[in-house]
């Protein structure tokens, strides 16, 4: 178990009967944010920080000759490593305990700012981390979702910008807008090069995943979500930064 002060890393990855919070869906998204993200690629190397269960180091591999993967829950690891089949350099640590040996082209932050206690201090340290053309992608979940915007409407939460009890089981510390998002990065010295969103959604996670499992919805309607998304940055499902040394 990785338990570090009041946080315990494992259990923050473990999916919970009364916290759900792993989806099919989630996997469709990574396809979508690799094909946002690969025009803009800077090199051959990439670090990934935080791996959850491996679906997204499993595409970093297929796409990069070399990966190296940080998180901080022994849980995470050992699922991400058999995801990949030993096809990344995998280290067991705290971001602001990592030590790399060389500087990265790419380094990639998908859905794990939302988790970090010290989000600044924490993207200015993963900055110096970026090799002189390098470039770090972010995504985030997106407050201003429409099927955040719906829940609030319903009350089902308060605000768009509320954390949910399923993500702050999880381990979420806040919610982004887009302007919050990069408002953070400024402050730590990036420079952003490219934002937007991935995926107009007006479901939840769980209403994706049962429509799809009926047959509700097809591929065709995810790719159509995701070529509209590209118009409304503001209601998709996740925001993103393409950054840059400042």
């Amino acid at each position: 178990m990785t338990s570090i002060g009041d946080r315990d890393y494992d259990r923050e990855a473990t999916d919970q009967p009364a916290h759900a919070y792993a989806f099919e869906f989630d996997c469709i998204m990574h396809e979508f944010m690799m094909r946002t993200f690969r025009p803009m690629f800077a090199g051959k190397s990439a670090l990934e920080l935080g791996c959850y269960h491996g679906n997204f180091t499993r595409l970093l591999c297929a796409q990069f000759g070399s990966v190296d993967v940080v998180d901080a829950s022994s849980e995470c690891i050992r699922l991400a490593t058999a995801a990949v089949d030993n096809g990344a350099d995998f280290h067991h640590c705290r971001f602001d305990e990592f030590r790399p040996a060389r500087k990265f082209e790419n380094i990639f932050l998908i859905h794990t700012l939302e988790h970090l206690d010290q989000r600044v201090a924490g993207l200015s340290q993963m900055a110096s981390w970026l090799a002189p053309a390098g470039r770090m992608f972010i995504a985030t979940p997106n407050a201003h979702a429409g099927s955040r915007q719906i829940a609030v409407a319903m009350g089902i939460i308060d605000r768009p910008t509320a954390i949910t009890e399923a993500e702050r089981a999880h381990g979420h510390t806040l919610t982004y807008t887009l302007e919050s998002l990069e408002r953070e990065a400024r402050e730590a010295g990036l420079s952003i090069e490219s934002k937007g969103g991935i995926f107009f959604k007006a479901l939840a996670n769980f209403q994706i995943d049962k429509a799809l499992e009926a047959g509700i919805i097809s591929p065709e309607y995810l790719e159509g979500c995701y070529m509209v998304g590209s118009g409304y940055p503001d209601l998709c499902s996740s925001i993103y930064l393409v950054c840059s040394h400042g």
